[in-house]
């Protein structure tokens, strides 16, 4: 007992009473106590009597017993706090945060540093002298690198981390070659920038400069990556750096980037490129290690962050297509800016996909240039939170905060930051703190609103200054190095440039190559008439019997097992509705061996309950999903119910339909109007990819819309936005009226060689309309028409031909049924645009001696009539409209008031108030 220190009892009592807590749940004591007990020789000896257990701990006194657990506390204060007292901030003071990091904080004191304490095992160092623990703290946790990663919950990758970080001190230990790459690549980047802004004075070109640091960074992340197994980086940034990126990482000449600086391009193809910092490019590379990688850079547009979903969808769409659903061999990389990280709600959208199924890319590389300054906002006004960056905490990504003058800190950051993508498959963040040169761009001035940070910058020395300082006085390389370095790339850059103002043509950007290069341009006739799109009837039926057999060894629902038995009935009755159409198109191509990817807000049953792709087994979680058996080999079948999200989901399926133009991707809206909150991916790159950057895209957008009463939000898709959007055949307008048709429109997607978007305005009360079915014959012996002329009235008997599209139809079918007229027939404009002039030509003169009218039950200055009114204009379609009168509303929220609008556009339509003429003044106000 003689080597015993027995405690006070007061001591005892407390010690005891945290040990039971403990031995409950060990999370329910201070980190300092779990320490303790865990690794300590704790137990309880009994006193003389043998009456009083008390703890008691080897060789130690109360007072040191407090102190180890105050220390044990210390370090797990650096590790979860360190980041907040960092070196990270080249150019301006960091704010202060309290309590600090000084000993006594902890319950410690200068008294102490000599005193050896055990809980320097927990670090690594064994037993050791306070002043050597909290040196080791200091240098790994408070240095040029700070990491937060304690809130993770996960102590595997506490683990994971402290062994990393703090056996290397997390300090970088590279060889000389490792040094001169480093130097090289950095010298690149300060010297493109240098060059560009002497070379083309005054140009925009959002340089890079005080970031500089990034090359070398992304370089030795495709190093670093190539090492652990990825063959490819799909890249998305905006635009700041972008031209160094291109050149000095992904390959592209300096002579091309040049020629774009000259304003050269190539007038013989059809598009209206753009400016050249936000233009895409793909390549391959080859590592020091030999290693071939895939390189993609997404064009983006100015929306800065937008970039990010399409980013995460074509990974995504490489990864189901190239790697089977392996992450570790393909990654996304995103540029993000400190401002546009923190005050963008797509990137929390983003995110929140990081883990689910539908969307999942094996954990997303987050770089921030963190220049400190949005436009001209200081960081104090763009945020609240204390890190731009602490939006990671939302999916527990870990965070490295570096200097960005401190070039080899951040290669070594970036790189654990690859390891641990390949080894948990999360996100993480490398938070860059950096500075900006200039202003927004080169002819802004960042002194009008930032005085004081730009005094200090226009003194600083750029980070390959910085660099080349600490190699000289490291004695790492020569002294002439960097002066060679600068010498030799300059004159490269020179030769290039001149080699540029020679050549008289513009640069190459291949518009369709890799899974692109079987397909091409579209052709103005390629969208007049549609191809055969029909699938025998044989195969038909037995699609659609399969689709419709429910496994008897499963219980379901009994409203399910109605549902398919009605769906039986169709294929006797040989009459389809509309989700069997729609069901059916997706059969029949994945039995082409293509791919159906659909995602969107409760897709799978449909927000109307009308589609039910995807049926659940009765009191279970088990699903179902019939388009999964139609064949052996068959092509895949995903559907996935979206998390509430319309930005970042539409940009997630552009981006998966960009990378695999054989798959018919979908994103549907729970209501169409919901589409508003993606507007930017509709205007950014669904509209105008093509035209701007080369890209086609096959993407389909299914968009609910019809006004059946039910208020403004829920009755307009705002078919006229999309329409306003519409030239050089970019895209496709549909407003189908019958389940054949959506099923014509959705093979059509991929039996032509051409991709394009698609909108489809699909229905609501249609879904079960009696007269909305389509027979056999439609699906085995049609195409997609484009016009559906009227089969109920001869032509020498009509006196007015009314062109509409969509539920409108019905309507007005019903009420010539009801009154027997034979002199109006309904022409269904079926695809709006690219609209099909010549077919409604035939109509015109077909119908040559009746009068024409356009009908729709939208407001007349919504729906389709602004467009027509335009294309119309000057033509011999002398159109009048009846309509909805113009609203700033789409639609009314008063059912009746609904009823009675309706009732007019009926009424004029037959002229059920008088033989007259509808006067067209009036039409276009009521």
């Amino acid at each position: 007992m003689d080597n015993l220190s027995y405690l006070s009892n007061a001591d005892s009592a407390y010690i005891d009473s945290l040990y039971q807590s403990y031995k409950e749940d060990p999370q329910s004591v201070d980190f300092g106590w779990q320490k303790f007990f865990e690794g300590f020789d704790f137990g309880l000896q009994s006193d003389t009597d043998g009456t009083v257990a008390q703890p008691v701990i080897s060789g130690a006194t109360p007072d040191h017993v407090f102190k180890e657990i105050n220390v044990l506390n210390m370090i797990d204060g650096f590790r979860t706090r360190g980041h907040l007292f960092t070196k990270t901030n080249p150019v301006r003071e960091r704010r202060k945060y309290y309590p600090g990091k000084e000993l006594e904080t902890f319950g410690l004191s200068d008294a102490d540093l000599d005193t050896v304490f055990n809980a320097g095992v927990e670090i690594g160092l064994g037993p050791a002298k306070l002043r050597d623990i909290y040196q080791l703290l200091n240098e790994t946790y408070c240095e040029s690198i700070g990491v937060e990663y304690k809130y993770m919950r996960n102590p595997l990758k506490f683990k994971w981390f402290e062994e990393r970080i703090e056996l290397s001190r997390n300090k970088p230990q590279f060889d000389i070659e490792k040094k001169k790459r480093i130097l090289q690549k950095l010298n690149q980047a300060v010297v493109f920038e240098s060059f560009l802004g002497t070379k083309f004075l005054g140009q925009k070109r959002f340089s890079l400069e005080g970031a500089e640091a990034l090359i070398p960074a992304l370089d030795s992340v495709i190093e670093k990556g190539a090492e652990l197994g990825i063959e490819e980086f799909t890249i998305g940034m905006a635009h700041r750096g972008r031209l160094n990126v291109l050149t000095n990482i992904m390959g592209k000449t300096y002579k091309d980037v040049f020629s774009e600086f000259e304003g050269k391009y190539n007038k013989d193809l059809p598009f209206g490129g753009d400016v050249k910092y936000h233009l895409g490019f793909s390549t391959d590379v080859e590592t020091s290690s030999n290693k071939k990688v895939h390189l993609s850079l997404c064009p983006n547009p100015s929306h800065l962050e937008t970039v990010a979903a399409v980013v995460e969808g074509i990974t995504r769409s490489k990864m189901d297509m190239k790697y089977g659903k392996d992450y570790s061999r393909i990654a996304p990389i995103i540029i993000h800016g400190d401002a546009s990280v923190a005050g963008q709600g797509l990137v929390y959208e983003v995110l929140q996909m990081s883990k689910l199924d539908a969307y999942k890319t094996g954990g997303t590389i987050h770089l921030v240039i963190n220049n400190q300054i949005g436009f001209t906002t200081n960081y104090k006004d763009a945020r609240s939170s204390t890190y731009c960056t602490d939006i990671a905490k939302v999916t527990l990504s870990p965070v490295f905060h570096v200097n960005g003058d401190d070039v080899e800190a951040l290669v070594y950051a970036i790189n654990l930051a690859v390891e641990y993508r390949q080894r948990f498959h999360n996100d993480v963040f490398i938070d860059i703190l950096c500075y900006r040169r200039y202003g927004h761009n080169e002819s802004d001035e960042p002194r009008f609103t930032q005085p004081l940070l730009y005094k200090k910058i226009e003194k600083h020395p750029n980070p390959r200054e910085i660099y080349v300082e600490k190699l000289k006085a490291q004695g790492a390389v020569d002294a002439n190095l960097a002066k060679q370095m600068d010498k030799a790339f300059r004159e490269l850059l020179q030769g290039r440039l001149n080699e540029s103002k020679e050549d008289l043509g513009a640069p190459e950007n291949p518009t369709y190559s890799g899974a692109w290069s079987e397909l091409r341009i579209s052709r103005p006739e390629d969208l007049v008439s549609s191809p055969d799109t029909s699938v025998d009837e044989k195969t038909f039926v037995e699609i659609a019997d399969k689709i419709t057999t429910l496994p008897s060894d499963k219980k379901f629902l009994s409203k399910v097992e109605r549902l398919f038995s009605d769906r039986k009935k169709m294929i006797e009755n040989k009459s389809f509705d509309w989700a069997m159409g729609e069901l059916m198109a997706y059969g029949t191509i994945v039995n082409d061996g293509r791919r159906v990817r659909i995602s969107g807000q409760d897709v799978e049953r449909g927000t109307f309950s009308h589609r039910h792709a995807v049926i659940r087994v009765e009191e279970s979680e088990e699903q179902y999903t019939p388009l999964h058996h139609v064949r052996e080999g068959q092509g895949p079948f995903e559907i996935y119910n979206s998390h509430l999200s319309e930005y970042g989901v539409l940009g997630f399926e552009y981006g998966y339909a960009m990378a695999n133009p054989y798959s018919l991707t979908i994103w549907e809206a729970q209501f169409g109007d919901f589409a508003n909150g993606a507007q930017i991916v509709i205007d950014q790159y669904i509209s105008s990819a093509e035209t701007k950057w080369q890209r086609g895209n096959g993407l389909v957008m299914l968009l609910p819309h019809g006004y059946e009463g039910q208020g403004p939000e829920h009755s307009s898709a705002r078919i006229e936005r999309f329409l306003e959007l519409c030239a050089e055949d970019n895209m496709q307008i549909l407003y189908c009226t019958t389940p054949a048709q959506l099923f014509h429109a959705f093979r059509r997607q991929l039996k032509r060689d051409i991709r394009k978007p698609m909108v489809n305005f699909s229905p609501k009360s249609l879904l079960r309309h009696p007269k909305c079915v389509s027979s056999l014959d439609d699906f085995t012996k049609g195409r997609f028409r484009e016009v559906i002329d009227d089969a109920g009235v001869k032509a020498k008997d009509v006196k007015r031909v009314v062109i509409c599209s969509g539920k409108i139809y019905y309507d007005l079918l019903e009420e010539r049924e009801k009154n027997k007229r034979t002199d109006v027939a309904f022409v269904r404009l079926e695809q709006i645009y690219p609209t099909p002039f010549e077919q409604l030509n035939a109509i015109r003169e077909k119908y040559k001696n009746a009068e024409f009218y356009w009908v729709q039950e939208e407001p007349e200055n919504n729906g389709p009539w602004p467009f027509i009114c335009r294309v119309f204009r000057k033509s011999a379609f002398n159109f009048e409209v009846i309509s909805r009168r113009a609203s700033s509303s789409p639609a009314t929220g008063f059912a009746k008031q609904h009823l009675a609008e309706q009732n007019e556009i009926i009424s004029k339509v037959f002229n059920l108030d008088g033989d007259k003429k509808v006067d067209s003044k009036k039409a276009k106000t009521k």
